[in-house]
């Protein structure tokens, strides 16, 4: 037994038209589809279409540019 995992089609007929080669001629063979729909991709929003200013991560995020950053000594808690 073989397996083949494809993606196809649909068209506004409803009909789905499968063409595999299967390498076999001149016998028959059983044959079992199972399908599953595939979800539409949502659309990725851009930052600015987020609310983000042009430019934020560009500049913002990661922009540092210099010596490294140190975190200074944070002392004691009170309790």
């Amino acid at each position: 037994m073989n397996s083949i995992k494809m993606r196809s089609h649909v068209g506004k007929d409803g009909i789905l038209h499968l063409q595999i080669p299967v390498g076999i001629t001149d016998k028959e063979i059983e044959i079992m589809v199972i399908y599953q729909p595939l979800e539409t991709p949502i659309p990725q929003k851009s930052p600015e279409e987020l609310g983000w200013m042009p430019g934020f991560f560009e500049e913002v995020i990661g922009g540092w540019v210099g010596e490294p950053l140190e975190r200074a000594e944070q002392g004691e808690t009170e309790k």
